[in-house]
């Protein structure tokens, strides 16, 4: 593998290197009020939710890494104390790609690219009304990083109040990720879409104990066919399969030609991976148990 360290390596360069690996990330559209009123809109992906209890979210705005000065954005929650974090989905992120330009602090980037301002219940920043989701902050703290470019300014955000689109709520009332169509930013100049083949529904339950890799034979560990998704599918399952279980597999039809192909363990082995495609995992692992004991 590559091997970087950071002593050795320009900011510039480093600064890829983490966000191609650190990605995608969500993109905070901070919106601030300057000390003269005009209002203030910029996109920032070092950022992301940490505590439900406070709700509590942080964002970073980095010293300019040509000459290590600071952005208006950190300059006005310094001032105020507030902040709207505004969510960027698929609809929008051409405007907010737009708004990222290094406007004047005179000028709104609200009508440079041409997003609504509406008033916030709690705060003064204005929230963005083609945003699906409005986060309303109280600034509880500013960690500063460094003073050489590229540093970053840690902006612990307290969330006041939340503000959802209806149109974005499934039946229950919950977000629904191919309805809020989120964007999320990589290295470069890449995002990814957050909709459609993109989003991935994965169920584990964290208050019971799966067998783990450890407790899968070593016929199945040590498969040519199954994929490490698919050990870690079977390895999630809170017991092995009964013998006779595995066993009773062979009276179906399916299970009897496999048995006669060439190679029956690789043969159950894809018969096994075909199953947890379909999110059949316990009929998944009686296959591959049924492998083991030949």
């Amino acid at each position: 593998m590559k091997v970087i360290d950071p002593a050795l390596t320009a900011t510039k360069d480093m600064h890829q290197y983490l966000l191609g690996a650190v990605s995608p990330r969500p993109i905070a559209f901070a919106s601030t009020l300057g000390p003269d009123g005009v209002p203030n809109l910029a996109p920032y992906s070092f950022f992301n939710c940490f505590s439900s209890n406070p709700p509590t979210v942080v964002f970073s705005s980095n010293r300019r890494g040509t000459d290590a000065s600071v952005k208006d954005t950190l300059r006005n929650v310094e001032a105020t104390g507030e902040v709207v974090i505004n969510a960027v989905n698929y609809n929008i992120v051409r405007q907010m790609a737009l708004a990222s330009i290094d406007y004047p602090a005179s000028i709104s980037e609200f009508s440079k690219a041409g997003l609504t301002p509406i008033a916030s219940d709690l705060v003064k920043p204005f929230r963005v009304k083609e945003s699906p989701a409005h986060l309303e902050c109280k600034v509880r703290d500013i960690i500063t990083l460094g003073d050489q470019g590229g540093a970053g300014h840690l902006i612990i955000c307290d969330v006041a109040r939340m503000h959802i689109s209806e149109e974005v709520l499934d039946e229950n009332g919950k977000i629904n990720p191919h309805k809020i169509d989120l964007m999320g930013r990589m290295g470069r100049a890449f995002y990814v879409r957050a909709s459609g083949e993109a989003i991935h529904k994965i169920v584990q339950p964290v208050n019971v104990l799966g067998i783990g890799f450890d407790e899968l034979p070593a016929g199945i560990r040590n498969s040519k066919v199954l994929t490490g998704n698919n050990l870690g599918m079977l390895a999630s399952i809170p017991q092995p399969p009964a013998p006779e279980e595995a066993l009773r597999l062979k009276e179906e039809s399916y299970i009897q030609e496999a048995l006669n192909s060439p190679d029956p363990v690789q043969a159950l082995h894809l018969l096994a991976q075909k199953a947890l495609a379909r999110e059949e995992v316990a009929l998944a692992a009686r296959i591959a148990w049924l492998s083991a004991s030949l």
